[in-house]
């Protein structure tokens, strides 16, 4: 892979119960797996990055200050635009619990529906398209890799805008259906300048 990278790492196994819906929730992450996850991110990275963000959220955090701790040099910086979606009142509820036309028409609106009355996916896209930008201009200004320490959401959203752009909205079976792992990551080609 030629040019700078996004790395997108997903946050550690969080501390909730299987089959609860959350995405906003702030939830703490396991910390012996955020551990974990930091010593292998800290030997799988460069030896310059450009740039650390994380989501405000604490699962994310927790993984950037463990990345901190073996790697000083890879402070990171809170970045609100790369936070999981908002599912509104479906946070903390178990997916068996939310009616089934609610979120059959999610999936048929994908893009415009607001799951919950949380955050519709266009206005998610939108602020991932806007902290990719930024991410791209500090990679190739700093010339290096670009970390982001995020969710399964955003890493789809980052799939799907650097495979389409931003002008079309996603129908549900074209979604991305690939994210890291907890604990995991995937790299991505950043764009070059427009």
């Amino acid at each position: 892979m030629n040019g700078p990278r996004l790395w997108l790492v997903r946050h550690a196994r969080p501390l909730v119960a299987p089959g609860l819906c959350y995405g906003r929730l702030d939830m703490a992450a396991d910390a012996s797996a955020s551990r974990s996850a930091a010593t292998a991110l800290a030997h799988a990275l460069p030896a310059k990055v450009a740039g650390v963000w994380h989501s405000p959220l604490q699962r994310c955090e927790l993984l950037a200050l463990e990345l901190r701790a073996l790697r000083p040099d890879l402070a990171s910086n809170p970045e609100p635009r790369i936070a999981e979606t908002d599912f509104g009142a479906w946070e903390g509820q178990a997916w068996s619990a939310i009616a089934r036309a609610e979120i059959d028409a999610w999936a048929a609106h994908l893009a415009s529906h607001a799951p919950g009355g949380g955050e519709p996916l266009a206005a998610m896209l939108a602020r991932v398209a806007q902290a990719l930008r930024a991410a791209a201009a500090c990679a190739h200004d700093g010339g290096a890799d670009v970390v982001w320490i995020t969710h399964a959401g955003v890493a789809r959203c980052v799939q799907w805008l650097l495979a389409h752009g931003e002008q079309r909205p996603p129908q549900s079976h074209e979604w991305p259906p690939q994210a890291p792992g907890f604990g995991a990551w995937m790299t991505l080609a950043l764009p070059g300048r427009a």
